[in-house]
């Protein structure tokens, strides 16, 4: 499901897509008014699931996990945090807290801001499966599921 979920560079919040046109996506807002509009191909599209924060060891860490962790922490309710008004200070111990092996270097406050903003969108949407389950990880389940029954 968080595939479905675009980032347009731009314009502020996160859009659903809804469906796709000969050049253009169409895409609703994630607020309550859920207003449509199209995406043309000219306009940086990109999928929350395909996005990645910095870290210290090399690796980065896909956003969906970062939005794991804050759900964890916060379970799975709002962020009391206000993304457009907290000190800098504030964000930088939230996000430390939250994804401790960040990259201090290369990721800005202004990034952890929308994160944050991010979050609450998805959240306030009711969209909080942010890690879908993969394909060898239901494999896996299965294949338990299996031997105990055999037993």
């Amino acid at each position: 499901m968080v595939k479905e979920i675009l980032a347009i560079s731009g314009k502020p919040g996160l859009y659903k897509l809804v469906s796709r046109g000969k050049n253009m996506l169409i895409v609703e807002t994630l607020d309550e008014q859920r207003k449509r509009m199209p995406a043309y191909a000219s306009d940086r599209v990109v999928s929350v699931a395909d996005i990645s924060i910095y870290t210290d060891d090399g690796e980065d860490t896909p956003l969906t996990k970062v939005f794991d962790s804050i759900k964890t922490i916060y379970e799975g309710k709002l962020v009391d945090i206000n993304h457009k008004k907290a000190e800098n200070d504030e964000i930088i111990a939230f996000f430390a807290k939250v994804l401790p092996n960040y990259d201090t270097d290369r990721v800005r406050v202004s990034d952890m801001r929308k994160v944050i903003a991010w979050y609450n969108i998805l959240t306030a949407a009711g969209e909080t499966n942010f890690i879908e389950e993969t394909e060898a990880d239901t494999k896996t389940d299965t294949e338990a599921n299996d031997e105990s029954k055999a037993e």
